[in-house]
């Protein structure tokens, strides 16, 4: 089975190389402004980090969520690290972005979570995000009690300091013990007021719908990743084309079901074309 971030590497070869166009600022879904994940652009960001904020803000992004110098020095954002907070901070702002998210590694927050909390908060983070919490791909429920607990730990840290962290789903979340997912499990074992959820709507690709989780589970999620999703020919396409093979997905349920489960902010994920061609369907969903 693929790492979402290899499935979303491949989606790239799929873009349709549209452009937005120019696009009020006004409308959003959720009233939340549109934000980026950064993902999609690293081999952009460990080029020119400043020239790639601002062409992300010129195709109409309002936010971005970062990924960690630290635990994604192999991934285009290590050089990331000759900045200091206040200067990345910075340089996202005269981009006309902000910035409040970020994705770290399950290991860097094992190794160094004080050093990094230290970075996420000079930086003006609120929340800190992992990708997975690193279990076992064939788990025991006593594998993923003390991946729970671990992160529990994780959290309580995190939010002395004034920081939410939070968990996608990826990997060992999407793994099973027994007949119950993993997934599932972990909304059981982590504290709700501790850890809040970010989902991944790609996660499709594994039987998980987004209506379903953002719906059975109220209050515990704060963020989406967001992806169109075509069910016919089970690839990613831009959001909003409506007739199959294109978006199989109904997005003004799923915005609805988001704001009543809590969403605070979203990113799309997607190559930087497909990413382009979403924008002027999200500006009319209001």
């Amino acid at each position: 089975m693929t790492t979402r971030r290899e499935f979303l590497f491949r989606s790239a070869l799929f873009a349709t190389g549209c452009a937005a166009a120019a696009l009020p600022l006004e409308a959003n879904p959720l009233g939340l402004p549109i934000g980026c994940q950064t993902w999609p652009v690293r081999r952009r960001i460990a080029a020119d980090f400043p020239g790639t904020l601002r062409l992300l803000a010129q195709a109409g992004f309002q936010d971005i969520e970062l990924c960690s110098p630290v635990g994604y020095a192999d991934n285009g954002f290590g050089g990331l690290a000759r900045y200091k907070p206040a200067q990345l901070r910075r340089i996202i702002a005269e981009a006309g972005l902000r910035c409040f998210s970020s994705h770290f590694t399950i290991q860097e927050l094992r190794a160094q979570q004080p050093a990094r909390l230290d970075w996420a908060r000079e930086l003006g983070l609120t929340q800190m995000l992992v990708p997975s919490l690193d279990g076992p791909r064939h788990p025991t429920l006593e594998d993923v009690k003390r991946a729970a607990g671990e992160y529990n730990q994780i959290a309580e840290r995190a939010a002395r300091a004034g920081i939410q962290q939070g968990l996608h789903n990826e990997n060992f979340e999407d793994a099973f013990v027994g007949q119950r997912r993993v997934y599932d499990l972990l909304f059981q074992y982590l504290d709700p007021k501790l850890v809040k959820f970010q989902y991944q709507i790609s996660a499709l690709q594994f039987g998980m719908r987004p209506l379903t989780y953002l719906t059975r589970y109220p209050g515990r999620f704060i963020s989406l990743h967001l992806q169109g999703w075509s069910a016919k020919t089970r690839r990613i396409v831009p959001l909003g084309q409506s007739h199959p093979p294109k978006d199989s997905l109904d997005w003004p349920r799923i915005f609805h079901a988001a704001r009543r489960a809590g969403v605070r902010n979203y990113f799309l994920e997607m190559s930087l074309p497909m990413m382009e061609a979403s924008l002027p369907y999200l500006r009319r969903l209001t």
